[in-house]
């Protein structure tokens, strides 16, 4: 039997975006994705808050309201080059300092230029981190095999240089199963390189769509971990879900919620 899997809401598509530092311009890129309905996961350095330049502590609850707040280290530090007590110092801390600025679990972490490796991604899922994105750009759709090394589709400037990215994302082939575009950056780069206007084009063209779920990247984290944690026999006549998270799946050309 093919049970056909789906994203909330009966969805067929999922469009993720990923910006870190936490720049005073994350304010204005909060209020793009604010005006066209999109979400964002926010990767921040707590070191940082209330320098000038930089969002402030207590804005924090409210800015990011609706979308994640996620690690990116309290200080931006090589994460290859510290040793064993100041990466835990970076990553553990980092956690702290935003769950208690939140008033939520922070399980999302990027690493900071892109670096990691085992010793790195060891140790952040000791301290409770169940996702991390790299830098490293696919220039694809497919769900990541290994969340803790997730690579995002492409960084923006991509996406604004190569618009096919964004068309074939929009109008997928048919064998394409649960394609996700995920972009990701930093605000300051808009500010930068005056491209406002594309990022809000950009988000314009993706907004609004019946078929495309939006969403930060704890909560796409949670949906595909659901999918691959549900039970069944083998023809897949009898499903399932060990998890508190409703998957949507269609069983005898009906979707239903399991």
């Amino acid at each position: 039997m093919n049970n056909r899997i789906f994203y909330p809401g009966g969805k067929t598509k999922a469009l993720v975006f990923s910006y870190d530092d936490g720049q005073q311009y994350d304010r204005r890129l909060v209020e793009i994705f604010n005006k066209y309905n999109l979400k964002g996961t926010f990767n921040l350095n707590c070191s940082k808050f209330d320098e000038e330049g930089f969002i402030t502590r207590d804005e924090i609850k409210d800015l990011y309201a609706g979308h994640e707040v996620a690690c990116h280290g309290v200080e931006h530090l090589y994460p290859n080059q510290p040793f064993r007590e100041k990466l835990l110092y970076e990553l553990l801390d980092n956690r702290v300092s935003l769950e208690s600025l939140t008033g939520d679990i922070v399980k999302g972490f990027a690493y900071a230029y892109g670096e990691y490796s085992d010793r790195v991604i060891s140790m952040a899922k000791e301290l409770g981190i169940v996702y991390a994105r790299t830098v490293n750009d696919t220039m694809g759709y497919n769900v990541p095999g290994e969340f803790m090394t997730w690579h995002p589709t492409c960084h923006h400037n991509k996406a604004f240089d190569n618009p096919a990215l964004t068309d074939t994302f929009l109008n997928p082939p048919d064998y394409m199963e649960l394609p996700t575009l995920f972009i990701w950056g930093h605000s300051f780069e808009f500010e930068r390189e005056n491209t406002w206007n594309k990022m809000e084009a950009l988000c314009e063209k993706l907004s609004n769509k019946n078929d495309i779920w939006y969403t930060t990247c704890i909560d796409y984290y949670r949906y595909i971990t659901a999918i691959r944690n549900l039970e069944s026999n083998v023809e897949g006549s009898i499903i399932n879900n060990p998890s508190k998270t409703p998957v949507y799946i269609e069983v005898n050309d009906e979707i239903k919620i399991i």
